[in-house]
């Protein structure tokens, strides 16, 4: 019988002992945890501190960058801009009540899904949303002080949290108006919502489901994906504009063909 590994994200109200969110994942990278946190937000609202440890996804380890407060994560950088407080742990018994969460969850989640029969990933997830309330019930503790400290995400908030929970990246635009990233190239659009010029840093942003935008000025770019790496072509256009520019280029361009035009909305606010 084959054995699936999964890594399970937990997190746990410090005043009550109580399950708050649980989410089986494949690895605690940084899209796994990003989506851990939507959906945390999206049902529970904004805490005002988190708890931590220091693994790499969480908080930089490099003993060059750490002592730079500059310096963060994709993760504390998405935090910082939703105002919640980050603490990270010297020790794993620093977290006190969610190691001793993780050690029970080892234990009796483990073998109920066994009896369950759960072998996927989706049926852990959804195994795991009718086991929380079970668990509060039976561990769950009353808080010594009244009081749910979660705030509740603003309109505004609510609009930007993909923007927010996506992981950013800055770029330099070529002199031929494409952008690399990841081994793939992206040709700009011949028009544009703001002014693009040669060597303008732009900010990639991979959202957790899987789209890519690409953003100046707190405007998000039209762009094609590439199929290879452009030929060089001697461009005579010095700009990118909402107007379209007088330059013909050659027959096998990509502004030659149909261009695939994104259909984003332009998001206009900015979370800071």
């Amino acid at each position: 019988m084959a054995v699936m590994k999964l890594c399970l994200l937990s997190s746990i109200d410090d005043a009550t002992g109580k399950i708050i969110h649980l989410r089986f994942v494949h690895d605690e990278g940084i899209i796994p945890v990003f989506t851990f946190w939507k959906q945390y937000l999206e049902k529970q609202g904004k805490p005002m501190s988190i708890y931590l440890d220091k693994f790499s996804t969480y908080k930089i380890n490099t003993k060059t960058l750490a002592d730079d407060p500059n310096v963060l994560t994709q993760f504390e950088r998405a935090m910082k801009d939703l105002g919640i407080n980050i603490i990270h742990a010297n020790s794993p018994q620093a977290k006190g009540r969610i190691e001793r969460l993780n050690v029970t969850l080892q234990d009796r989640l483990v073998k109920e899904m066994r009896l369950a029969n759960i072998s996927t990933l989706e049926e852990a997830n959804k195994f795991v949303e009718k086991f929380i309330p079970q668990f509060n019930v039976k561990f769950g503790v009353v808080a010594q002080k009244k009081g749910n400290l979660h705030q509740p995400l603003t309109q505004l908030v609510k609009e930007n949290l993909d923007k927010i929970l996506s992981v950013k990246n800055v770029r330099i635009v070529n002199n031929d108006f494409t952008i690399r990233f990841k081994d793939q190239w992206f040709q700009l659009g011949p028009s544009q919502p703001c002014l693009v010029l040669r060597k303008d840093q732009v900010q990639i942003e991979e959202r957790i489901n899987g789209r890519m935008f690409i953003s100046l000025r707190n405007k998000y770019l039209d762009y094609e994906v590439l199929p290879e790496r452009p030929r060089k072509v001697k461009m005579e256009v010095i700009a990118l504009a909402k107007t379209k520019p007088y330059w013909k280029p050659p027959a096998d361009h990509p502004w030659r063909r149909a261009f695939v035009r994104s259909k984003i909305k332009v998001e206009q606010a900015v979370v800071k």
